[in-house]
Formats: C-alpha cells, sequence, structure tokens
C-alpha cells in the first residue's frame, strides 16, 4: 500500500509543502477512487476512524467536533432567525448534525458533488453520518456552484464545508462562488465558508476577505483548534448581508444547560467571541478592513 509506510500515514499536499502529519495506522477500512477523488477510511492508533480525500485528511473521530460545531453555530447564532440553512459540501455529515441540533432550524438543504463520500461516511463514521438521518435534512447530490445559481433568495445561513482549494473544491474559493452566495441568500442573511490557516494560507485567505468586502457590509474572520488540520488550526470567513450583524457578540447566547442538552463539546459563547481574537500578524494580513466587524477590537 503506496499511502503507508511501516504502518504510518503521512499526509504530503502542495498546500503546506515541507510539511506533514503521520497517524500510525491500525488498519486500512476503505480505499476506493469515485468519480471526484481518492476516498480512503483507516483506523488510526490514536485517533479513531480517520476520513482521508486525495490524500488529505477531512476528519478524524477524535477530534472532528471541533470544527463540525464551530462552523455551524458561528454563522447560526449571529442570525436572528436561521429557519433555512444550505450546506454545501460536507459530504461526512458532520455540519448537518449540528445544525438539526438548533430549536429555530426547521430545515437543512445539503448539497455535496461526491455520493460516495457520502455512502462510505455512513458505513465508517456514523457518528457524523447520522445528521443525514434527522427529518430536517434533504440531501441533493450535484456541484454547489451550479446548485447555488438556481436557488436565488432561498436561505437565511449558507455554510460551505468544503476541502482545500484542489480539485473538486477549487471553485469554492472564488470570488464569483461568493456572489452566488449573495445571491442565494434571503435578506439579512449570513454566509460561513472554510478559510484555510492563517499561518500558511494567507495568500489565499487576503485576497477572498477583500473581495467579500464588496459583496457584504460585513465580514469578519475566525478560527477553531483541531489537532489534525494543518498548524492545528483551521479558519472561517464570515459575511453578512445585515451590516447590523455582529460576529463576535451572538444574538442567541448559549446557556451552559443549552450547550449540554445540544451536546456540544467545543462550542460555547465564550468560545464564540474568543474565535474572532486573532494574533497581530493575522490581524494585519487578513482581517484589517473597514468593513471588518469590530475592526478597532481585533
Amino acid at each position: 500500500m503506496d499511502f503507508l509506510k511501516s504502518g504510518w500515514f503521512s499526509e504530503l499536499s502542495p498546500m503546506w509543502p515541507g510539511q506533514c502529519i503521520s497517524l500510525e495506522v491500525d488498519e486500512v477500512l476503505h480505499r476506493e477512487k469515485s468519480e471526484f477523488q481518492d476516498i480512503l477510511v483507516l483506523k488510526s492508533k490514536t485517533y479513531g476512524t480517520v476520513l482521508i480525500l486525495d490524500g488529505v485528511i477531512q476528519c478524524t473521530e477524535l477530534d472532528e467536533f471541533s470544527y463540525q460545531e464551530m462552523i455551524s453555530f458561528l454563522p447560526i447564532t449571529c442570525h436572528p432567525n436561521p429557519q433555512k440553512v444550505l450546506i454545501v459540501g460536507g459530504g461526512d455529515g458532520g455540519v448537518a448534525r449540528e445544525l438539526v441540533k438548533h430549536p429555530l432550524v426547521q430545515s437543512v438543504v445539503q448539497c455535496e458533488i461526491d455520493e460516495r463520500v457520502v455512502e462510505v461516511s455512513k458505513k465508517f463514521l456514523p457518528f457524523m453520518a447520522k445528521g443525514f438521518d434527522d427529518p430536517k435534512v434533504k440531501l441533493h447530490i450535484g456541484d454547489g456552484f451550479e446548485f447555488i445559481k438556481n436557488h436565488p433568495a432561498e436561505f437565511d445561513v449558507i455554510i460551505t464545508d468544503s476541502s482545500d482549494p484542489i480539485g473538486p473544491a477549487a471553485s469554492l474559493f472564488q470570488e464569483s462562488y461568493f456572489k452566488l452566495l449573495c445571491q442565494a441568500l434571503k435578506p439579512g442573511g449570513i454566509v460561513c465558508s472554510q478559510g484555510e490557516n492563517a499561518w500558511f494560507h494567507s495568500h489565499l485567505i487576503s485576497p477572498l476577505l477583500k473581495s467579500c468586502t464588496e459583496l457584504f457590509p460585513v465580514v469578519d474572520y475566525a478560527y477553531t483548534c483541531i489537532p489534525t488540520y494543518p498548524g492545528g488550526q483551521i479558519g472561517f470567513i464570515l459575511c453578512s448581508t445585515n451590516p447590523a450583524t455582529q460576529f463576535r457578540n451572538p444574538i442567541h447566547q448559549l446557556s451552559e444547560t443549552e450547550c449540554e442538552k445540544m451536546q456540544l463539546r467545543y462550542y460555547s459563547s465564550e468560545m464564540h467571541s474568543a474565535a474572532f481574537v486573532v494574533p497581530r500578524f493575522a490581524r494585519k494580513t487578513l482581517v484589517d478592513s473597514p468593513k471588518s466587524d469590530e475592526k478597532e477590537t481585533l
């Protein structure tokens, strides 16, 4: 097995040259080449079940919840009434699992391009794919870019849970995609998209944020910590069509009782606000913009 060496999987990618994360493997559970990408599922010694697409770790059983909870709850707690939500990507089901927990969310439409990722996740990652079983969720298999074109002014919140901008996800990191997102939102709608890593990808994030400030009155950048993503962090680009949106001060403050009821393990109202406090280098290279929410506190 060419992707294993002495019982270890190593994630090698041009997105983070000169470095990799390696996981010791107990068992290869599944491998196939779908129409769009290479799909690999491993059982690791430390991180449990691992989903890998085109050689890049997408989620692990140990730490997936920090990403799934934050990309879901950062936007929906900032919208006054997030009844209808669209997920673009997210074939493992984790974002859907989180969204349906919120009582204000009435329907979740998910558009995933690769049906095989969904089916493999249902079989090997049931702790995430159970999101597909909720009656609030409607799954559409197809290209997210094309789907959004045909659904103008339909969604309160749109979440883009994509892989890195290589292969089928490349179009989801372009200004043209964010223009379509803006058009697919109802008045006052909010977008949250996977935003890469400030340590390695400022050349991707900064121009995209600048483009977003031309499309949305409020744009900001947050991040979460997750051990198996490069640098232990992943960012989120948040945009709102409502000029009054304050991303760092969510409308819906969750009590400890509510967090327990929703079985949240990472997200809290405190973690929400803290996610927007970025290091000085990231403030200067990424989010210093006259349209950024509460620029002076960055």
